[in-house]
């Protein structure tokens, strides 16, 4: 008989199954994982020579077939006693993972293998964590019950678990793998955590830097040093790829103030003794502030003119280098390109530095790149979207050229759905040189929303606003919601569904319920009901051209008319039926459709009254944004101006006019005033009567609060200016009924702030009148909640 001192070491391990496997905590994030010991090489020793194996006899079995065990082996029947052979055959079966003792021996002329299999995993338990839930913990688990126990196993999971841990900021956490012996070869697998408190930073510092202080590098960084408002935020917990990042924005950073040779020397992180704390030391190699002395285009391409290219550069002779221009300068070369039939154009920006003079030269270079073609687009981390929910927005497809540009706006539009929390396209090799496979990876997010809103206005009082919202149902990409209103003066409630892919085409299909009670006896004197449904559908004609149109069919009921409202108010009394066709038209610019930062969007619209029912009119509107960015002012993206700008005019085709169906202005259209507070107004009872002519205008200023970015605060100032007239006056015994009707602009004006809090987004917004008349109604504060689930 020959035994293994592997054989043996494994023996002990299993005798010692009751024991902790316990091994010290992570100490840092940047020391090597504990090294296991070097694994006993099994030898078997040598046979004498001479003679032939007869048999195989296996013993010791229970789950595993006697086959299964010969099957492994490198030795069968008919073969001579070749130790060689014998002992590789040792070591195959000890690297089956399947047993944790194996023994060779000779009897005459049969061979035979003595086995102790290893254990069954009957259940993988957590006992002590409640930072990080089992359903988290549980995916670093490779062992799965069923499956065989082995010691390695256990602390390779031991370990898997460690990281984790540290990924989340505790580095403190230790973790003790129990093994609990259970009957016919079977084991429990317990995982005792100990989490311990959370390693957070507590000093950053900034070495080699010279051109910009401390304070203004740590606000370009992510990672922040501990403070007692950051509960809500984990940006003060240490995270290797946070850094990582952090190094690419300081890189960024300093490109952009035109430091052509800066580089982070290193980036490290020293973990407190106790490992309550870290401390983060950034060092910094600026160099030297270099301007342009030549930009130019070389186009080696034919039919490329590179006049026509000119007017994209972004630098000219004299500039302070900007590596942000840089990359932005090659996008737009490619794309023009590209959109020109250049489909395999390839842009290098050649940069040649004079370090005595701290000058560069800057050419970008146009040729042919490589023909590359799409093989493949792989989807990951959809659990709960379906496939054709996210292929549908993808502007390539497989088997098409690789165009840089349609991979950017596909990855927009998977943002602009707001499904996903990030989205990122990969392009790995395919399967020859001239493919490549895209690897879209995608990290869902809550589409539920469960809204609040409220306010306060001098004129309604209190108001408040439910609303409960599903974007993206079961996964396929349909929005319904249902959304009521509840105030001193009002009351409503709208159920609606939208398919944004109708019939998987390119086709917006949806309809809206609705029915809505306002009380306007303090603006108006007298009560409005309406109910009805809206239907809609639209379409897109390119990327930046679309149209929608709705069919809307309401009855609505003025009622409650009081005895002092004007005439024409009660002129308006009793029911009308509105059958309405409706389209909008819209050119849309905008880098983004959910937070647009530049770029601009144009409305026009119409409405049609008169396809049945009491009304007869046709209303024109038209409205836009242009986004300005002041990023290369402030050097933060937060920043950027909005101005907006819209206009509307309402025909009317029949006898009679209604009030409900004029422009009103205030509220959303004109801050600082109470919704439908502005505009022509009657004298006798003061009942506010709409318009046919409304125009308006506001300008928005956001900028990032001097505070903590951490705390999600952004603060916005803004001017509102709108008109509101043009009402036909009515005759009571052939005199007319005097009216107020001034078409003097109203001006508004304040300031809000935006809180992105783990609970949803919270609005607030303050604005003053400052220019208007004695019947205008004003609202001086607003505030809105919503939270997502």
């Amino acid at each position: 008989m020959f035994r293994t001192r592997a054989a043996l070491l494994a023996l002990a391990c299993l005798a010692g199954a009751f024991l902790p496997v316990t091994s010290d905590a992570q100490t840092a994030p940047a020391s090597a994982p504990a090294r296991p010991a070097a694994p006993v090489r099994p030898v078997a020793a040598r046979p004498a020579p001479g003679g032939v194996i007869g048999s195989i006899r296996v013993q010791g079995n229970e789950r595993i077939e006697a086959a299964t065990v010969r099957s492994y082996m490198l030795v069968q029947p008919g073969d001579p006693f070749d130790s060689g052979q014998i002992d590789r055959s040792l070591k195959t079966l000890y690297a089956t993972g399947l047993f944790s003792d194996v023994k060779l021996s000779r009897a005459g002329d049969v061979l035979v293998v003595q086995v102790v299999e290893n254990p069954i995993v009957n259940r993988i338990a957590f006992e002590g964590n409640h930072k990080l839930v089992d359903s988290t913990l549980r995916p670093e688990v490779q062992l799965l019950p069923r499956a065989v126990f082995t010691p390695a196993a256990a602390r390779a999971d031991r370990q898997r678990l460690l990281d984790l841990y540290a990924r989340r900021g505790y580095f403190a956490a230790s973790i003790e793998p129990k093994i609990i012996k259970l009957d016919q070869n079977r084991v429990d697998v317990v995982f005792e955590i100990n989490e311990g408190r959370e390693t957070l930073v507590s000093r950053i510092v900034f070495v080699g830097n010279h051109a910009f202080g401390s304070g203004r590098l740590g606000e370009i960084i992510n990672t922040r040093q501990t403070a007692w408002w950051r509960f809500l935020s984990t940006s003060d917990s240490y995270d290797p790829d946070r850094v990582n990042a952090d190094k690419e924005a300081l890189r960024k950073f300093y490109l952009r103030k035109g430091y052509a040779d800066f580089e982070v020397v290193s980036a490290n992180a020293e973990l407190a003794p106790d490992k309550s704390a870290f401390f983060l030391t950034y060092t910094l190699h600026e160099g030297a502030r270099y301007k342009i002395a030549k930009v130019d285009i070389n186009a080696s391409l034919k039919n490329v003119d590179k006049k026509t290219l000119l007017p994209l550069l972004e630098l000219a002779p004299g500039d302070w280098y900007d590596g942000d221009a840089v990359e932005r300068t090659v996008q737009a070369l490619t794309d023009t390109l590209q959109n020109h039939g250049f489909a395999f154009v390839e842009v290098k920006p050649m940069v040649t530095r004079d370090t005595k003079k701290h000058t560069i030269d800057l050419v970008f270079d146009i040729g042919q790149g490589p023909r590359v073609y799409i093989e493949r687009i792989d989807i990951v981390g959809n659990e709960r979207t379906q496939d054709k929910v996210i292929r549908r927005e993808f502007r390539v497809a497989e088997g098409d050229p690789f165009n840089a540009a349609l991979i950017r706006l596909s990855r927009q539009r998977l943002q602009d759905l707001d499904y996903f929390a990030n989205v990122g396209i990969e392009a790995t090799p395919g399967s020859a040189p001239d493919k490549t496979i895209l690897t879209t990876t995608i990290q869902e997010k809550a589409t539920g929303e469960l809204t609040l809103g409220g306010g306060y206005s001098t004129d309604l009082g209190a108001l408040a606003n439910v609303g409960l919202r599903e974007r993206n149902v079961i996964g396929t990409g349909i929005d319904a919601g249902i959304n009521a209103t509840l105030a001193q003066k009002q009351s409503q409630i709208d159920l609606a569904i939208t398919d944004p892919y109708f019939l998987d085409r390119n086709i917006l299909a949806g309809i809206d319920l609705f029915r809505t009670q306002t009380n306007n006896l303090d603006t108006a004197q007298y009560n409005e009901r309406r109910f009805g449904f809206t239907a809609n559908l639209g379409y897109q004609f390119t990327e930046h051209l679309r149209q929608a149109w709705g069919y809307t069919l309401a009855q609505r009921n003025v009622y409650n008319v009081q005895s002092g409202a004007s005439i024409y108010v009660q002129d308006e009394a009793g029911q009308s039926l509105l059958s309405q066709l409706s389209q909008t038209f819209t050119v849309d610019y905008r880098d983004s459709k959910l937070d647009a930062h530049k770029g601009f969007v144009i409305r026009l619209g119409s409405d049609f009254a008169g396809l049945g029912g009491d009304a007869r009119f046709v209303r024109a509107k038209v409205d836009g944004t242009y986004y300005v960015p002041l990023d290369n002012f402030t050097g933060n993206s937060d920043w950027g101006i909005a101005v907006s700008a819209g206009a509307g005019y309402l025909f009317n085709l029949g006898h009679t006019e209604h009030i409900i169906d004029r422009f009103f202005l205030g509220g959303e259209n004109l801050r600082g005033f109470a919704s439908g507070g502005v505009g022509p107004h009657a004298i006798v009872g003061g009942d506010a009567l709409g318009g046919r002519l409304l125009w308006t205008q506001s300008t928005e200023l956001r900028f990032p609060l001097p505070i903590s970015p951490d705390l999600g605060l952004t603060g916005r100032a803004f001017v509102d200016v709108g008109s509101l007239s043009q009402v036909n006056r009515l005759a009571l015994h052939g005199v007319p009924v005097a009216i107020v009707d001034d078409a003097a602009p109203r001006v508004g004006a304040g300031v809000g702030v935006s809180w992105k809090t783990p609970f949803g987004l919270i609005n607030i917004d303050l604005g003053v009148p400052v220019i208007k008349k004695a019947y205008d109604q004003t609202q001086i504060f607003r505030f809105g909640f919503g939270t997502r689930f």
